[in-house]
């Protein structure tokens, strides 16, 4: 890669699972759309959060880009080489760049197994290590999660959560990554565990130069450990921000409701403010609602919102949204906005005519 092209790249990516029915002859009724046309990039060393809803496609988008699920359409370019379409045998060699850090601790390690053979087993089949080398390095990578060499011989279950999701990341770097996706690596941890799994993915991003795209619920997680913030709905992105502009001026309605969800630390400051409350529930995926997808529980939606899906827009310094009614913009933000190159195939070609209700007071 040259310098400035981005470490991955991910280009209108879409990911449906289909409904099957029939006894005898099983035909497809209908799709479950999970991720739906989404773009973003990441840059060597730089921090993506990903934010939603529960069941708004986090999830399948992070294994869709390590082709841990095929992906329906799109591309995904990890240093300019293409892995849609590409066979197990050629992604072998990809895979030792790109890891993962699964949301359950629990779940996510074999209870068969030893921790010496959980944390080895990616340099054994990489052939990077055998023998007393590979015990070495898998006591080092337990060492330097905060686990100790005597652990090296025991089982999952005598480990504590916290304990676990530490083995975990002990296992997404045993081979040196340039790119980890965690989903959701802190949101089963208790408070202080949190704490601590957070900095140790800091100061490892600090010591190896890793990219992270990081996913969770927690916005003040999000917050504290991301350089951009891309806000997903229904399947699609909504809002792509650096972190400090989405927590200060939030472009769509559904990042205002999620930000106006997080409590604030001042109880007196906390009762004040008037907080989003969105109505309905959310839509299913199998169909998701014409035009914009949040527009049926929009509080600024009009007929248009129902009619025409919005266009990503960017209106500067790395923010971009699709709202037909964008909030919190400043005078003269709509007159210099252009369509991104991210934004959905199919979705309108005209830019906002007006922002939200909730626009900036004078003098803003």
């Amino acid at each position: 890669m040259s310098n400035g092209d981005p470490l991955l790249e991910v280009s209108h990516l879409v990911k449906h699972f289909p409904i099957k029915s029939g006894i005898l002859l099983e035909r497809e009724v209908a799709r479950v759309h999970a991720v739906d046309d989404v773009s973003l990039t990441l840059h060597e060393g730089e921090t993506l959060g990903l934010v939603g809803e529960s069941g708004c496609g986090k999830s399948t988008l992070c294994r869709a880009i390590l082709q841990l699920i095929r992906p329906t359409a799109g591309s995904v370019k990890f240093q300019g080489e293409e892995l849609v379409g590409r066979s197990r045998k050629e992604l072998q060699p990809l895979r030792r760049e790109m890891q993962m850090i699964f949301q359950d601790p629990f779940a996510s390690l074999n209870p068969r197994k030893r921790v010496g053979q959980i944390v080895g087993d990616p340099l054994r089949l990489h052939g990077l290590a055998s023998g007393d080398a590979l015990k070495r390095r898998v006591q080092e990578l337990l060492d330097r999660v905060g686990l100790s060499g005597e652990h090296y011989n025991r089982f999952p279950h005598e480990f504590s959560g916290g304990q676990r999701q530490r083995i975990g990341i002990a296992r997404a770097l045993a081979l040196q990554p340039k790119l980890i996706i965690a989903d959701e690596p802190v949101s089963a941890l208790d408070v202080s565990i949190q704490a601590q799994i957070i900095n140790l993915l800091e100061d490892l991003q600090d010591e190896f130069g890793l990219a992270y795209v990081f996913v969770a619920h927690d916005l003040g997680v999000v917050r504290h450990v991301s350089d951009r913030v891309a806000v997903m709905y229904l399947g699609k992105i909504v809002e792509t921000s650096p972190g400090a502009g989405l927590y200060e001026r939030p472009i769509h309605p559904y990042s205002t409701a999620l930000l106006s969800a997080v409590p604030i630390p001042d109880p007196e400051e906390n009762r004040e403010r008037e907080p989003l409350v969105l109505d309905g529930d959310v839509p299913s995926p199998v169909d998701p609602p014409s035009g914009c997808r949040f527009h049926t529980r929009c509080p600024w939606a009009t007929d248009v919102c129902s009619e025409l899906e919005p266009p990503l827009v960017n209106y500067g310094s790395g923010r971009l949204a699709a709202c037909h009614h964008p909030l919190n913009l400043k005078r003269g933000a709509l007159s210099k906005a252009t369509i991104s190159e991210e934004s959905p195939a199919g979705a309108a070609d005209a830019l906002p005519s007006e922002p939200g209700k909730a626009d900036l007071p004078v003098g803003a």
